[in-house]
């Protein structure tokens, strides 16, 4: 038997090699594009997952950010009543924390003596320590309870308040609430000492009862 064996020429052969060589790169490339891509639904879903992550961690910063400002609203208030007990002992005065529950604001006050007028003057009190604060949001009075000076029993106040630090160190007995309807803090102003306390709560868990020093 005769076989006849046909060869190809050089440059045919090459030219095969080559094409045979690029269909396999092209080949590799739409491979890789099918892997490396997401389909319509796939990007979608994401997106939603995204959105309602995004919901949810923007209600978890508002709520936080509304107990943040009652919370630095009552420690605001708690050391302004702190200041006022200081500064009264300290000057030999009496200092007041005036209440503005139709405008939501509180500031430190004390008198002082006007010789035009002849007669004393309200001078409010702005200095590194102390200033007056405004609630902002939805932060605000949500009750005031103080009793006047001697007088142990309680006493709903009018729209315009003020608790009276005496120079011995004693001071009007109050409690005040401040909140924005969720979040409740209240804080307490003993007579006997005048030392204000902060308690997270309402009023209602809150008593304004003399302290009994000699019981100490």
């Amino acid at each position: 038997m005769i076989s006849l064996i046909l060869k190809m020429p050089p440059q045919l052969l090459a030219k095969q090699e080559r094409g045979q060589r690029w269909n396999l790169k092209t080949n590799f490339i739409v491979r890789q594009k099918r892997r490396g891509g997401f389909t319509l639904t796939e990007m979608l879903l994401v997106v939603m997952i995204i959105s309602l992550i995004g919901g949810a961690a923007g209600g978890v910063y508002v709520g936080t950010h509304r107990r943040m400002l009652v919370d630095k609203t009552a420690r605001d208030f708690l050391l302004t009543a702190q200041y006022a007990r200081i500064m009264a002992v300290e000057r030999r005065e009496c200092y007041t924390m005036q209440l503005d529950l139709a405008n939501n604001k509180f500031w430190l006050a004390t008198w002082q003596w006007d010789a035009q007028a002849q007669g004393t003057k309200q001078i409010i009190v702005r200095d590194p320590y102390c200033k007056p604060v405004e609630l902002t949001g939805d932060v605000k009075f949500e009750d005031v309870v103080v009793a006047p000076l001697g007088v142990e029993t309680r006493q709903e106040t009018d729209e315009e308040n003020g608790i009276v630090f005496l120079p011995d160190g004693t001071a009007q007995s109050a409690v005040v609430q401040i909140g924005d309807g969720k979040t409740h803090y209240a804080i307490s102003i003993s007579a006997a000492t005048g030392k204000a306390t902060m308690y997270f709560g309402t009023v209602k868990e809150v008593e304004t009862t003399s302290v009994d020093l000699d019981a100490q």
